[in-house]
């Protein structure tokens, strides 16, 4: 059984991780904005009460970082999955540039993973072969982009992968395991009708990567197929 800190968990990835992590019988504390506005998360913290804490958690707020760090008081955490971002301004192309919409989206999708992995750091340095999850996107791949346009939502995941980066180059020495992951396009409310994978599958992927992660794979940015990503 494994101690596991998702955030986002109100809806999409972030819930379905809080699903099948209970599913294998691992102890999850699950971040969500508004908790009491997801009823399936609600239903699940129900149901599972010895196995899930829902903890009201805006990434971006200091005090909702903190009362999660109080919340886990001494548990040690085996796996961090930072999965609470956002899109960003729609539309979001040349010559309408939302400045605070931008920097709201980098506050979200590549600060605040950087501020929930140092509030955790004392609980995963005392746990068993910790790992740090970052949902990033093939959308932050300079080498993948052939659309253009999306700037915020494009940056923000750049910036992401950058912190990755230098997490796995910081923390790896500590035992500490930090992988970069594309969830693939999935048929969430941000990924649209069009997306290619079912979020039951993109989740089932990623666990199977980090369940199976060594130490070659620190600050890997890995495919939902277990591929890595060109930068």
């Amino acid at each position: 059984m494994k101690t596991v800190v998702v955030t986002g968990c109100g809806r999409g990835i972030g819930l379905e991780f809080v699903r099948q992590l209970l599913a294998r019988g691992d102890r999850v504390f699950a971040g969500a904005r508004r908790p009491e506005a997801s009823s399936e998360l609600m239903a699940l913290a129900k149901t599972q009460r010895d196995h899930l804490t829902v903890v009201p958690l805006d990434v971006t707020s200091s005090p909702h970082r903190a009362n999660l760090a109080a919340t886990l008081g001494g548990t040690s955490v085996d796996l961090l999955i930072n999965n609470a971002g956002v899109y960003g301004p729609v539309p979001d192309s040349l010559g309408n540039t939302d400045e605070e919409a931008w920097l709201e989206t980098f506050r979200v999708n590549a600060i605040a993973p950087r501020q929930i992995v140092e509030t955790l750091l004392p609980h995963l340095r005392t746990g068993a072969r910790p790992c740090i999850a970052l949902l990033s996107s093939k959308m932050g791949s300079m080498d993948d982009n052939g659309s253009g346009g999306a700037y915020a939502y494009r940056s923000s995941k750049a910036a992401l992968n950058a912190v990755g980066v230098s997490m796995a180059r910081d923390l790896g020495d500590q035992g500490i395991l930090t992988l970069i992951l594309h969830p693939g396009w999935v048929l969430t409310e941000m990924g649209g009708p069009n997306a290619e994978i079912d979020v039951s599958e993109s989740v089932a992927a990623m666990l199977k990567t980090l369940d199976a992660a060594t130490d070659a794979d620190n600050g890997r940015f890995i495919d939902v197929d277990g591929s890595t990503i060109p930068w």
